[in-house]
């Protein structure tokens, strides 16, 4: 992609996540960006499979019901981690993590819309999250200083970067050696059809046309230095995926994957 798309792309995706951000959602949340509202924020999270422990610890606003899965569930997070949020939105996954790495851990969330950083900063004060820190950036360009981070989460997110190979040097150079990727995100499970691929606005931003394939997904994080590579599609998801558009059929080319990586 030319340097013109991708930035006209950012603009379309941080433009439909100020929306998200800047609406209150106590009428219920959407799935996707992409689709009609199907269920408040904690029912379409529950199905990624978040539990109603996790669901009641954030404060409220925190859970946008964005994800397409449960980072925290692969992340194995341990007291004293430092841990990188890639999009963090109102702060959900920032906030659970920000409970298992306790008062001697670290959350940074990176966002590159401003009203969700400014949301996610709300929250955390709500809640009265003191070890969390919520920065406006972009994820092809981290605000965050090399070999500093123990574990990255993402949700749903990197599928939206037009450069996702730079999106993976930059987790690279931040992870401190023996550092870990563990990521929920869409992958591409069969060849989009033309005008899927080609929607940069609607679809894009919504998760569905910037899907990589398993292996593209391999090679960029093999080429960014990364060992132990695992990508693993989730069959089940396809059963929320398929309400993102409805009709589009759009589960039968993407799915949910695990994504997890290791810096040696």
């Amino acid at each position: 992609m030319n340097q013109v798309k991708n930035d006209q792309i950012r603009q379309n995706v941080r433009s439909r996540y100020k929306e998200i951000a800047l609406q209150e959602l106590e009428s219920g949340s959407c799935c996707s960006p992409a689709s009609s509202c199907c269920g408040s924020a904690d029912d379409v999270s529950s199905q990624l499979g978040y539990s109603t422990e996790e669901l009641t610890a954030v404060p409220d606003g925190a859970n946008l019901g964005l994800g397409c899965g449960n980072p925290q569930t692969i992340a194995e997070l341990k007291p004293g981690e430092v841990v990188l949020d890639l999009g963090s939105g109102g702060g959900f996954d920032c906030f659970l993590a920000s409970r298992q790495v306790g008062e001697t851990g670290h959350v940074i969330g990176v966002d590159m819309t401003p009203e969700m950083v400014s949301r996610a900063r709300n929250n955390a004060l709500k809640g009265g999250f003191t070890n969390t820190n919520f920065r406006l950036g972009e994820i092809e360009h981290l605000p965050v200083a090399d070999q500093t981070v123990d574990v990255i989460i993402s949700n749903c997110v990197i599928n939206l970067s037009p450069d996702k190979q730079q999106v993976f040097h930059e987790a690279f150079r931040v992870l401190r050696p023996g550092g870990r990727l563990a990521v929920s995100d869409v992958v591409m499970t069969a060849e989009l059809p033309a005008e899927i691929k080609n929607d940069l606005d609607v679809l894009y931003s919504g998760c569905i046309s910037g899907a990589s394939s398993v292996d593209e997904l391999k090679t960029m994080l093999t080429q960014s230095g990364f060992q132990d590579v695992v990508v693993e599609p989730k069959e089940e998801s396809r059963a929320f995926i398929k309400d993102w558009v409805p009709g589009a059929k759009v589960e039968d080319f993407i799915a949910s994957a695990v994504i997890k990586a290791i810096r040696r």
